[in-house]
């Protein structure tokens, strides 16, 4: 398993994270399960607590340098300690706390290639001690009173070690990165991500989704099956244009251009923009 890349997403997040006043905020979506999210700039994905009777857990934990207001604020939140922690992905942007909630006595679950990708460099966990200690494959169901929250792998996605959560309970579905709502999604290449893959993932949480069910991207805001459905429309109708240019014999250079994802500017933000976008579709298609 080849050492784990260093995104620059990850270290622009770290810079913005101990630059910026960041504080967090939780919404209680469904009883017993809160949405939170950082104010004040990017403090990571959003993420979710879940208060069931006798424990408590939580999926992705942020940013490094924040892990510490994290967790008080969760604790408080939650009434109580994190007894579990369910990483979506790799990344430092949700996996990043995990060393300080581990040293305060959360037990760190992931999917298996999440803990093949940390062990050369831990960095993006918060360091060693953010290691995952429980992984699964397929998936795992925990079980906390009145809640009942299944976690799935879906391969080949944003990564290879992607996972949703979904509580059909309540209703209620955590994409991870497998949706960034209103926004341009990043797509992770090198670390076993495919456009193809992503695109297949995202029908797959579809499919578990009525019109009542809330969403929690893994950035971006709460949204629902309608608000998912137009941003897996744009992705699908980007890749199509840009296949159709390189059919067509255009070069990479050449599809730029043309810039073929011109009508979704609005998709454009601070590290996916749609010339990067672009280039994600471009590589893609000419290397899958």
């Amino acid at each position: 398993m080849k050492k784990l890349i260093v995104l620059p997403l990850f270290m622009a997040s770290l810079a913005f994270a101990q630059d910026a006043e960041i504080t967090f905020s939780s919404a209680e979506i469904e009883p017993g399960i809160f949405m939170v999210e950082a104010k004040g700039g990017f403090g990571g994905g959003n993420m979710a607590v879940l208060v069931g009777e006798g424990h408590v857990a939580m999926i992705d934990d942020g940013l490094p340098p924040l892990a510490e207001n994290l967790l008080a604020h969760v604790t408080a939140t939650a009434g109580g300690p994190i007894d579990f922690m369910v990483n979506t992905h790799v990344h430092g942007d949700h996996a990043g706390g995990n060393a300080v909630f581990a040293d305060n006595g959360t037990v760190v679950f992931a999917h298996d290639n999440i803990r093949k990708r940390l062990l050369p460099d831990a960095s993006g966990a918060g360091g060693p001690d953010g290691l995952p200690v429980i992984t699964f494959g397929d998936g795992v169901t925990f079980h906390l009173g009145g809640i009942e929250a299944r976690v799935e792998h879906l391969p080949k996605a944003h990564t290879d070690g992607d996972a949703v959560i979904y509580f059909p309970g309540a209703n209620v579905i955590h994409t991870g990165d497998i949706l960034f709502h209103g926004i341009f999604p990043y797509i992770d290449l090198d670390n076993g991500g495919t456009v193809d893959g992503y695109i297949v993932a995202q029908q797959e949480i579809l499919s578990m989704a009525d019109d009542e069910t809330k969403i929690i991207p893994g950035h971006g805001s709460l949204t629902d099956k309608a608000g998912m459905t137009a941003d897996i429309d744009m992705l699908i109708d980007g890749r199509a244009m840009v296949k159709a240019l390189l059919d067509q014999g255009n070069s990479s250079d050449d599809v730029l251009e043309v810039n073929p994802l011109a009508k979704y500017d609005s998709y454009s933000w601070d590290f996916i923009t749609t010339e990067r976008m672009t280039l994600t579709l471009i590589r893609s298609l000419t290397t899958d």
